[in-house]
């Protein structure tokens, strides 16, 4: 009898797989169950469909089940769910969604690729017509025929993550006021809330209403369409409501089957991807796997790992050794001209996971100054604070911040350290980068603190009585806005005015961004002051405590 390999799911990894398994194994029998109507759409498209970017739907179709006959003699079939695994027969039932009917498979080889499935919240009113996921081709189907059947002008999204955010923006290309409701107090939670900050107000300025720290609890039918009831501010009056609370592993199958769940939630599978039956594998997003920068571990929902994932299970059952390194999360988002991407974990996950870090900032510019378009990409570099090991990173800008983020991303994965990254050896003409590109930088600025030419100091040590703030930034830049306390010595006046400074009291000197500040905090050190460096300057603080800014009355 010839090998059969069953996959079930048909997107991202179980496509992947069924494409790999075929390439290594001419003889076997490969059978794709999907119960949606499409296989291998494109799922990271489908918010831009709903803004018209991507006008035609079949674009988002990559591969049709015909194609998939024809090319690779996978039989693919669609509407076709299958709903229970007998482990002991390997054998699953199979539903034909269109007509009912029930029957039995055998597999020598079982892969699951069921993916995730929405969040919905538990209050009232999410079933009400004009409610909306955006998770399927149909589910783009039925938005975009309500707002054009409706003339819908008003829209809430419930959830500013990267999804939710780039619904938002496309319904506003297509003309809706947009209200976004987002519980915690930032958006795009993969990144740290003084990262998050320009993005929210780069949205702001494109006409987006957003509100933090509201919860979603209830929507109901009103005279003009629906409203909308959140646990801070007033009722919103909207036509339409686009849920994007985010995801869960879908792992109702491997449950019932009596597969192991790990304690993130997602199929517990080993680097082989292979399940706790060794005739079992899982991939794709309701797999758990390693996170490749603490080793614990992780649920990540992302085409590019389940892709990948697909391919080494198909490897492992076609005889090869292979094995997944791990996931890191590394995500990019554009939203009305500006790029915000991360890669590796954030402030608030490794404090989360008690793991010892350190962060620089910086803001330079995606190429030399003297390029006409210049433009400046604030980034963030966390890092190991003994090593140096390179253990996450986010950006934000309007050029070139994807490529600055895919280094980083490279050099975690091979677990490189920020030294590395001072050394690193990247494109630059002047239309491109800089002699010194922006990742060099941020590993120099690292790599200089590991080393003792930076010491630094964090932002919740401002306002010590025991120390001297310091701003070294030019009078007229002091005088627009500065911290509450500060004592303005211009980084151009500094070697002259050394005697103002004290010497029996530490100094935390600062800037706009960060670099003259460097420059002043090393004259300083080298003269027998005791110094430190408040990195990201201005640009940072804004964010983070904008409270404490004042401005010099005329």
């Amino acid at each position: 009898m010839r090998k059969r390999i069953l996959i079930v799911g048909g997107v991202a990894a179980g496509a992947s797989c069924a494409a790999r398994a075929r390439r290594l194994d001419e003889s076997a029998e490969i059978v794709l169950f999907e119960r949606g109507p499409h296989v291998s759409f494109a799922s990271c498209g489908l918010p831009y469909h709903v803004g018209d970017v991507i006008p035609d739907e079949g674009d988002l179709l990559l591969v049709t089940p015909g194609r998939f006959r024809e090319r690779f003699d996978i039989d693919v079939q669609v509407r076709h769910e299958v709903v229970e695994i007998d482990r002991a027969a390997r054998t699953v039932r199979v539903r034909d969604l269109g007509s009912g009917a029930e029957r039995t498979e055998r597999y020598d080889a079982l892969v699951l690729a069921t993916g995730t499935s929405p969040i919905r919240p538990d209050v009232p009113g999410v079933d009400l017509p004009g409610v909306f996921s955006v998770r399927t081709v149909p589910d783009t189907r039925r938005l975009r025929a309500f707002i054009e059947e409706r003339g819908a002008r008003r829209a809430v999204v419930v959830g500013a993550g990267f999804i939710g955010l780039e619904v938002a923006e496309n319904l506003a290309h297509r003309g809706l006021s947009v209200t976004i409701v987002e519980r915690a107090p930032q958006v795009l939670a993969p990144l740290d809330v003084e990262m998050a900050c320009p993005v929210q107000r780069h949205l702001e300025a494109n006409g987006l209403s957003i509100r933090l720290e509201a919860a979603l609890t209830g929507i109901e039918e009103s005279a003009g369409g629906l409203r909308v009831r959140t646990s801070a501010g007033a009722p919103i009056d909207t036509d339409l409501v686009v849920l994007a609370l985010g995801v869960r592993p879908e792992t109702t199958l491997a449950r019932q089957a009596g597969l192991a769940i790990g304690p993130t939630g997602g199929v517990k599978v080993d680097e082989s991807l292979r399940t706790d039956d060794p005739h079992v594998w899982a991939a794709g997003d309701a797999v758990e796997t390693r996170c490749v920068v603490t080793g614990a571990p992780r649920v990540v929902a992302l085409a590019g790992p389940a892709s990948r994932q697909g391919r080494v299970a198909a490897d492992v059952i076609a005889g090869r050794p292979a094995r997944f390194r791990g996931v890191q999360g590394t995500i990019v988002c554009g939203l009305f001209g500006l790029t915000a991407a991360s890669t590796g974990l954030n402030e608030r996950a490794l404090r989360a996971a008690g793991v010892p870090h350190r962060a620089v900032w910086l803001h330079p510019s995606n190429h030399v100054g003297y390029y006409p378009g210049a433009e400046t990409i604030h980034l963030k570099l966390v890092f190991d604070p003994e090593e140096g090991r390179i253990l996450g990173a986010q950006a934000v800008g309007k050029a070139d911040v994807d490529k600055r983020i895919d280094v980083i991303a490279t050099a975690i994965q091979m677990r490189a350290t920020v030294f590395d990254l001072e050394e690193a050896e990247l494109c630059y003409a002047p239309q491109f980068g800089a002699a010194k590109d922006a990742v060099n930088v941020a590993g120099m600025i690292a790599a200089n603190h590991l080393r003792g030419d930076l010491p630094l100091a964090d932002w919740d040590e401002v306002g010590r009585d025991d120390v001297l703030l310091v701003d070294v930034r030019e009078p007229g830049e002091f005088a627009a806005g500065h911290i509450r306390g500060a004592t303005n010595v211009p980084l151009s006046e500094l070697r002259d005015r050394l005697e103002e400074l004290p010497r029996d009291r530490e100094i935390l000197v600062y800037c706009q961004s960060g670099k003259r500040s460097y420059d002043a905090a090393r004259a300083l050190a080298q003269r027998g002051f005791m110094v430190r460096n408040l990195l990201g300057g201005i640009e940072n603080i804004e964010c983070r405590h904008g409270d404490w800014i004042t401005v010099d009355q005329p």
